[in-house]
């Protein structure tokens, strides 16, 4: 299964935006075709595309951006590094396949995705003007930001998988940094997505 196709404009403009979604480790691009199904209406104009990680998962099942056996606080960095340049490929990729730019341009992340798209608004050039973290996390504390960038935290409170701490730390670097970032903490919300989540990023891209 490669990238699937959500939603395409009938009529493509200059106000058309993309957005990427990005899922799990173990998962496949159909998990995240529900959430860009929801959000397709208030996104009339956009690409939504639910993109496939480039490797088979270690679980069995799936795919993925970087192993996960093994891993420990210090090799993450490393891992996330060694696959940043084909994740970098892959949204410039869309974007010139829809003649998209990076400011009309938003990545959605579900944990695994979610640590990529994070990562990613520490390279130049600046990839997209929205990132979207669902229950992920900064490998490594960010350092800089790019002007006209919004980076949004949404976790569970209840996450067994991915600690909600990661999230309310990467918020507080990022406003430490002055940059533009919000923070969303769900009660009673485990290691998934849920109404709240949906109707908040739709709040978001609105907004944007």
């Amino acid at each position: 299964m490669s990238d699937l196709i959500v939603q395409q404009p009938a009529s493509p403009s200059e106000n058309s935006r993309l957005l990427l979604m990005f899922h799990g480790v173990g998962a496949d691009p159909a998990n995240l075709v529900p959430l860009g199904q929801a959000l397709a209406p208030s996104l009339p104009d956009a690409w939504i595309v639910s993109v496939r990680s480039p490797f088979a998962s270690d679980l069995r099942r799936g795919w993925q951006w970087f192993s996960i056996n093994g891993i420990t606080e210090e090799s993450r960095p490393g891992r996330i590094a060694a696959v940043m340049p084909h994740f970098k490929e892959t949204v410039l990729a869309w974007q010139k396949r829809t003649g998209i730019p990076a400011h009309r341009t938003a990545l959605l992340g579900f944990s695994q995705g979610s640590n990529m798209a994070l990562a990613s608004t520490q390279e130049e050039p600046m990839l997209a003007r929205q990132i979207f973290s669902i229950a992920g996390r900064f490998a490594q504390p960010p350092t800089r930001g790019h002007e006209g960038q919004w980076i949004h935290l949404l976790h569970g409170d209840r996450d067994p998988i991915m600690a909600t701490s990661h999230s309310v730390e990467g918020a507080a670097q990022l406003w430490a940094l002055d940059l533009k970032a919000s923070l969303d903490v769900f009660p009673g919300l485990d290691h998934a997505i849920d109404g709240r989540v949906v109707d908040k990023i739709r709040s978001y891209l609105n907004d944007a």
